[in-house]
């Protein structure tokens, strides 16, 4: 059986973070790694096994070759990346603990994917033998450029039956709701699947959820099919799959999700982990390449669902953007040992 190949596009950053627990400047330390919705994805694929590559524009310079470099260390496929403009973006993140929150803050105004706009990308080259294109409501996020980009790549993956993918993402500090609706409604019509959580969908695709309440704990599944339901009716989308994070605190959350298949009317709860967070960032990324390595490898709906709760939960337990995990580990999880035993 030939290896699956699986395309995604988006912006990867600089990550710029203090040791351990620390505030920012706390110690005039600040450890540089790299990291991005759709990047994180590719990362997590290509652990997998996948055959996987990620198209963004990056700078021809020393910060724009190690982005690379920190790419191919995954086993990421580069070759589709387009070189220019002038910077990286970057975030800084300072990890919280207990009561105190995460903390993230963005310095990433005119970085070179803004530009990259239709017809830059050879998408019809690209995506040529993938079975799988994703990417997420950042992109588009980023500028007019990037919007019309994703929708041409939306476009082209459709046209040669390749299956679509689409987390919503939705960044606040990026644009308005108001933006996001009129940019992503058109965007997720008709495709394979939309991965959100509560907050995505009603800033995003203006769907409200009821009687939930995150930040309080408070998850009403049977609101999350109604509104699965209502996204896959409204936008003939024929998966929707739901994080359901329960933030107890910056250290401890409650993880677990549910996915709606148009198709059968079947609705999953998975199974819910207790995570002692060290890293929450990318968890929702590796949510994301679990399903599309379930859907892709050809496991059932839920036990799909099964694999990506697990994979994220683990991703969680791991400093930096990329989870670095196997398919045997998630496999292990996903099956019911969450001892954390030493393994000898």
């Amino acid at each position: 059986m030939a290896i699956p190949r699986v395309v995604t596009f988006g912006e990867i950053m600089l990550r710029l973070s203090p040791p351990g627990f620390e505030r920012f400047f706390q110690s005039p330390v600040l450890g540089a790694t790299f990291g991005g919705g759709e990047a994180n994805v590719a990362a997590s694929l290509a652990q997998f096994g996948f055959d996987v590559s990620y198209v963004t524009r990056l700078p021809k310079h020393a910060i724009g070759d190690a982005a690379i470099k920190a790419l191919r260390a995954e086993g990421v496929d580069t070759r589709h990346i387009l070189r220019g403009g002038e910077r990286v973006g970057i975030y800084f993140a300072e990890a919280g603990a207990s009561q105190r929150a995460s903390t993230v803050i963005y310095d990433r105004a005119h970085a070179s994917i803004a530009d990259c706009g239709p017809g830059m990308v050879d998408w019809a080259s690209v995506l040529d033998g993938a079975s799988w294109f994703h990417t997420t409501g950042i992109t588009p996020a980023l500028g007019a450029a990037t919007t019309g980009a994703a929708a041409e790549a939306i476009a082209c993956a459709k046209a040669k039956g390749v299956g679509v993918s689409i987390d919503l993402n939705f960044r606040k500090k990026l644009w308005s709701t108001t933006q996001a609706q009129a940019a992503m409604r058109p965007m997720v019509q008709g495709i394979d699947l939309v991965i959100a959580n509560e907050e995505d969908i009603q800033a995003v695709l203006g769907i409200e959820v009821a009687h939930t309440d995150v930040t309080a704990g408070v998850l009403d599944v049977a609101s999350y099919r109604a509104v699965a339901e209502r996204v896959c009716r409204e936008f003939a989308v024929k998966r929707v799959a739901i994080t359901l994070r329960e933030s107890h605190s910056a250290s401890d959350n409650g993880w677990s999700a549910v996915l709606f298949d148009a198709a059968t009317g079947d609705f999953f709860h998975s199974q819910h982990y207790d995570v002692r967070l060290v890293d929450r960032i990318g968890g929702g990324d590796s949510f994301a390449a679990g399903m599309i390595y379930g859907l892709v490898s050809g496991r059932a709906p839920e036990q799909a669902l099964r694999f990506a709760v697990a994979a994220s939960a683990l991703k969680q337990t791991i400093p930096g953007d990329f989870n670095r995990v196997s398919v045997s580990e998630v496999d292990t999880l996903a099956k019911g040992d969450g001892s954390g035993r030493v393994q000898r």
